[in-house]
């Protein structure tokens, strides 16, 4: 989603097409939460966030156009420097608990080990996607620091990231090798080995830090999930999912 200043009509839809995911309008508003439960469940996480600001027609869109397909590095949605995968906390879990959300049949409630003294409560709307029974002590890729976000009553501290297709009637959980540690960070490229820390809750939600990295998060034709071109890797190897390539990662 775009942040732009309002002009003409036809360039103002042409803007907002050009800046990925960065801003929340009320047009697309009505299109996010969309007709599955998946949708409507990732739009309400999205939502709880935005809820708290108010965006006006005169904000500016920082990469009002798309990047060239040769530029080395995608630009970011604030400061136009490019876009740090590293930002963010996004590690290896298991799920060790799972049961459905007591007041709302598209959510699940997990319990999950990312490598702290206690599992995280995660929520997620992937109930008729995936069965419960193939998520208890499934290894996940979850995103970490994302502000806890209260969602029809209980707290979700991260998110368990999915690949979906375009119609969102498809979706599957992205799948670290069996091999890889729970708790540890993924990486992008070979060169991500050596990433700094990650960002600070605060920081991702006040920089939008996250809004500037999920729209160049896909998988490719083989389905690897990849950040742009780099592969998103793990210490035992790339991370993918189980059939969708050229798909979107959320």
């Amino acid at each position: 989603m775009s942040q732009m200043k309002a002009g003409s009509r036809s360039q103002g839809a042409k803007a907002h097409r050009s800046c990925g995911q960065l801003a929340f309008t009320p047009a697309m508003h009505a299109r996010a939460a969309g007709p599955t439960p998946y949708s409507r469940a990732i739009h309400a996480l999205r939502v709880q966030e935005q809820r708290a600001q108010q965006f006006s027609s005169n904000l500016r869109c920082a990469a009002a156009a798309p990047a060239a397909e040769a530029a080395p590095a995608p630009t970011g949605s604030e400061s136009g420097a490019p876009v740090d995968p590293a930002t963010m906390d996004i590690r290896v879990g298991r799920i060790v608990k799972i049961e459905l959300h007591p007041e709302a049949d598209s959510l699940y409630v997990e319990q999950i080990d990312v490598g702290e003294p206690e599992a995280r409560t995660i929520v997620s709307g992937l109930v008729g996607f995936v069965p419960l029974e193939q998520m208890q002590d499934r290894k996940v890729v979850v995103l970490c620091n994302l502000k806890p976000r209260n969602m029809r009553g209980i707290k979700s501290n991260g998110m368990v990231l999915c690949a979906s297709n375009d119609a969102h009637s498809v979706v599957e959980p992205l799948d670290p090798p069996a091999e890889a540690a729970v708790g540890e960070r993924v990486y992008f490229g070979e060169g991500g080995k050596t990433q700094a820390a990650p960002a600070e809750p605060n920081r991702v939600q006040k920089k939008k830090l996250w809004e500037a990295v999920m729209p160049l998060l896909k998988t490719d034709s083989e389905a690897v999930a990849r950040f742009g071109e780099a592969t998103m890797f793990t210490s035992a190897g790339p991370v993918r999912v189980a059939s969708l390539g050229n798909a979107s990662i959320a």
